[in-house]
């Protein structure tokens, strides 16, 4: 596996290196510290890119669509030190999977990296609280937060409508949580991390429209039972 890291601190670079590591043995790495050298880097056979918005030559998020539009198929992550959710929502529309905000811990980011990878996409805490009840925060193959509520109000809710905003990984976790498994055991049955399963919990909650993992349940039976 090869993953791209552009950032231009040189002790950032080297702290999310040191914890992507943990990935596996033949994770490789691609270091960027300005716009150019991200540009001369990046290359359609990288498996990830971490993007940090801040950098020599970047002009905005500028740095990002032009990655997008060279290399399309690459997964493409933000780490910024940015939390506003208007520039979180920005980075979004232009196709990346996810953005971490510099303040998270380590195990946060490598769990989110992790459901990048496994065709999730990563959607900060402080996101889903800014997105208006009824907001689908966790979605498949960059696509946006989509409503799950009608102008009027009504539940428009179905289960092929969840089938298409959440991932296969997400509909697993929604199986299992409906048969009673805690996190743990959830997270042993697919090989994923606790933190992965938290994440992936986060985006079932906003698509169901619900609070807690009872709500959850309950919701999903009334959708299968429909």
């Amino acid at each position: 596996m090869k993953i791209l890291i552009a950032d231009d601190h040189r002790l950032v670079i080297e702290a999310v290196k040191a914890k992507l590591s943990e990935l596996g043995p033949d994770t490789g790495f691609v270091l960027a510290m300005s716009v150019a050298e991200l540009l001369a880097g990046a290359t359609d056979d990288i498996d990830l890119a971490l993007i940090d918005l801040n950098m020599p030559g970047a002009d905005g998020q500028a740095h990002i669509a032009e990655i997008r539009r060279r290399h399309p198929a690459v997964p493409v992550i933000v780490l910024s030190g940015y939390e506003d959710p208007a520039i979180m929502r920005a980075a979004l529309e232009l196709g990346v999977l996810g953005f971490i905000p510099k303040a998270y811990s380590p195990e946060v980011m490598l769990s989110a990296v992790r459901l990048v990878l496994a065709g999730g996409v990563y959607v900060p805490p402080m996101m889903l609280s800014a997105v208006p009840p009824g907001i689908v925060a966790g979605v498949a193959n960059g696509a946006l937060p989509v409503p799950a509520r009608g102008p009027a109000g009504g539940s428009q809710q179905t289960l092929e409508h969840l089938r298409n905003v959440l991932t296969d990984r997400q509909v697993e976790v929604l199986q299992l949580l409906s048969q009673g498994k805690p996190n743990k055991l959830i997270g042993r049955a697919l090989g994923i991390s606790e933190g992965t399963v938290k994440i992936h919990l986060a985006a079932i909650f906003r698509a169901l429209n619900v609070r807690n993992r009872t709500e959850a349940v309950v919701a999903a039976q009334a959708l299968t039972e429909a």
